[in-house]
């Protein structure tokens, strides 16, 4: 009886399978159909709604390469602060100071993702050059990730807590991070951090998309009065 049983399922299985695959022929036959039955004008209007499309695309990429996005670099001054937070919808500056260690490792990242993501902009600003900005923004731990949507700071990345607590966290985990906060264009599943390079005690958190600006700063990583 169980033989019979089993035959019974492993049959229905295959008819469902059969079923699928004839949905799927039938989906693709309609729109083989449908591209034969356009004309030649259908077609050229078409081609060129795509050479549209990809024209736009080059185009916004060299404005945001004009504005300075693509590559990861050092403002001066917090009056530079302004003016780069002012030409870009998305921006990404990193406060540090020489002697914090580990903005060294957000720097190793942050260019690698300034290159990725043309359509954010990737800076740094050193803290003692900018006092007034710092105090502003309520920096107290360093490093620390200011995130500027349309010239308002909408989010912070304090330290490596929110990346699993640990120094070796992998580009891909800061990347979805910046994506919880909708500060990059994040490809990935948002709902849960990637997993890649994760290790054992490391500690990863979900992060819900809201606004903590001018939020005071809790970790565990080198405060700015250190």
């Amino acid at each position: 009886m169980a033989s019979q049983s089993m035959e019974v399922v492993a049959k229905a299985l295959e008819q469902q399978m059969l079923q699928s695959v004839r949905i799927v022929e039938e989906q693709l036959d309609a729109e083989m159909n449908k591209l034969d039955r356009l004309d030649e004008d259908e077609l050229e209007q078409l081609k060129e709604r795509r050479l549209e499309s990809l024209r736009k695309a080059q185009k916004q990429k060299q404005e945001w390469i004009s504005q300075g996005h693509g590559d990861y670099r050092e403002i001066p001054s917090e009056k530079d602060f302004f003016a780069e937070v002012k030409d870009s919808k998305n921006v990404i500056c990193h406060f540090y100071r020489d002697s914090t260690f580990r903005s060294k490792i957000f720097d190793k990242h942050l260019a690698i993702l300034a290159k990725k993501h043309l359509e954010t902009k990737f800076i740094k600003l050193n803290v003692e050059k900018a006092p007034f900005l710092t105090e502003r923004l309520r920096i107290k731990v360093l490093p620390t990730l200011a995130l500027v949507k349309d010239g308002k700071t909408k989010d912070y990345v304090v330290g490596f807590t929110d990346l699993g607590n640990t120094d070796e966290f992998p580009t891909e985990m800061l990347e979805w991070r910046l994506g919880c906060s909708e500060i990059i264009n994040y490809s990935g599943n948002i709902m849960e951090p990637p997993t890649v390079g994760k290790k054992p005690g490391s500690k990863f958190t979900k992060v819900e998309k809201k606004t903590i600006r001018g939020k005071a700063h809790d970790s565990d990583s080198e405060s700015d009065e250190d």
